[in-house]
C-alpha cells in the first residue's frame, strides 16, 4: 500500500525517524521539510544511498506543498533541550515555531494523522489540538511512550526478563511529574510484587525493585544522554516508529500516547499520557485503567503542572 509520511523538523530526532521509517515497510514515500535546506538536503542524500538495499522507497527534501495528501504527519521541529535545562523551559519558543509550521502543514494535510514529538510534548499537543483545527482524534502526541520503553528497560535489566513480558507503563507528563502506577504494573500476568518473591526465591535477584530509583531513571535518562552526548534520538526515533506501527495496522493498539482528556480521572483541557486506544483512525479513546487513589492523585498533579505551564503561554 502507498502511503506518504511527512516529518517536520531535520534535525537529530527528525533525521533519525526518517532514517528508520526508511528501513521499514510503514511508508512507501518521505517527505522531510526543514527550514535549513541544504541542512535536509544532506540527511535525504545520506538517508536515500542506503535506501537501496530494501525495496524502492521515495525520500525527498521537500516543502509543505510536497506534503499534500500525507497519511502521517510527524512534527518534530523546535529547539532542542540544552544539557541541564528541563522541557518544560523550552515552551514558549517551540510553542512560537509551533504556530508558525501549523497553519502551513493544515492547509494541505488535513486528512493525515498528526504525531506530535517536539518536547514540550504534551503543551505541544495541547497548542496543535488548539489552533490546528483538526478533529481531536487526528492528534497524537508521542507522550510517555518512550518513558515506558525506559521503564521495561530498566525492569527488564534487574529481574534479566525480556521487554516484551513486562506490562508496566509511565503516566501523565513527558517529564518531571510523570509516575509508575505501580497498580497496574504485571509481568506475564503475573502481578510485579509476586513475581519479585519467585525471582527471590528462585535466586534471580537479591534485592526488590526500588520504585523511586526507578522512576528517577526514567524521569532523568533524557538529561544525562544529552549531557553524555548532546541529544537524544535514538530511543524516541523507535518509539515514534512504535506508534506509526499502530496507526497503520489492522487492529487497533493500546498505547501511552498523549491526547486531549474530557474528564477522566476528573481532569479536563489538558494533554497527557494514560491507556489510550490508536490506530488506522488515530485515537479512539482511553481506556479506563484502574488505579489507586495515590495514582489518581498524581496524574491530576501532573495535569495541573501542565496548566500552569499552559496558562502563561502565548497561544
Amino acid at each position: 500500500m502507498s502511503r506518504k509520511v511527512t516529518i517536520i523538523g531535520a534535525g537529530n530526532v527528525g533525521a533519525t525517524i526518517a532514517y528508520t521509517l526508511s528501513l521499514g515497510t510503514i511508508a512507501s514515500e518521505i517527505v522531510l521539510i526543514d527550514i535549513n535546506k541544504e541542512k535536509v538536503e544532506g540527511e535525504v542524500m545520506d538517508i536515500v544511498q542506503g535506501a537501496s538495499f530494501r525495496e524502492p522507497i521515495s525520500v525527498v527534501a521537500g516543502d509543505y506543498e510536497d506534503a499534500r495528501d500525507s497519511h502521517i504527519v510527524i512534527i518534530t521541529s523546535g529547539v532542542g533541550r540544552k544539557p541541564g535545562q528541563t522541557r518544560i523551559e523550552l515552551a514558549q519558543t517551540n510553542v512560537n515555531i509551533l504556530k508558525q509550521i501549523t497553519p502551513q502543514i493544515v492547509a494541505v494535510a488535513p486528512n493525515a494523522l498528526y504525531v506530535i514529538v517536539s518536547n514540550p510534548v504534551d503543551i505541544m499537543t495541547y497548542v496543535f489540538t488548539k489552533i490546528s483545527g483538526l478533529p481531536e482524534n487526528q492528534i497524537i502526541g508521542s507522550g510517555t511512550v518512550l518513558d515506558t520503553a525506559r521503564l521495561r528497560y530498566d525492569l527488564s535489566n534487574h529481574f534479566g526478563i525480556a521487554q516484551k513480558n513486562i506490562h508496566a507503563y509511565v503516566f501523565g507528563e513527558h517529564g518531571d511529574t510523570s509516575f509508575v502506577p505501580w497498580s497496574c504494573a504485571d509481568i506475564s500476568g503475573c502481578s510485579l510484587s509476586d513475581f519479585e518473591d519467585l525471582m527471590i526465591k528462585k535466586g534471580v535477584v537479591t534485592e526488590r525493585v526500588d520504585p523511586e530509583k526507578t522512576l528517577q531513571y526514567v524521569r532523568k535518562s533524557g538529561g544525562e544522554i544529552i549531557a553524555k552526548k548532546g541529544a537524544t534520538f535514538y530511543a524516541v526515533s523507535a518509539s515514534v516508529n512504535k506508534i506509526c506501527n499502530s496507526l497503520v495496522a489492522a487492529y487497533d493498539s493500546v498505547s501511552t500516547v498523549s491526547s486531549m482528556m474530557h474528564g477522566e480521572y476528573g481532569i479536563e483541557d489538558v494533554c497527557l499520557s494514560t491507556m489510550t486506544i490508536i490506530g488506522p483512525e488515530g485515537v479512539k479513546g482511553k481506556v479506563p485503567a484502574k488505579l489507586t487513589y495515590d495514582e489518581i492523585s498524581k496524574l491530576q498533579a501532573s495535569a495541573n503542572a501542565l496548566k500552569e505551564v499552559i496558562k502563561n503561554l502565548d497561544i
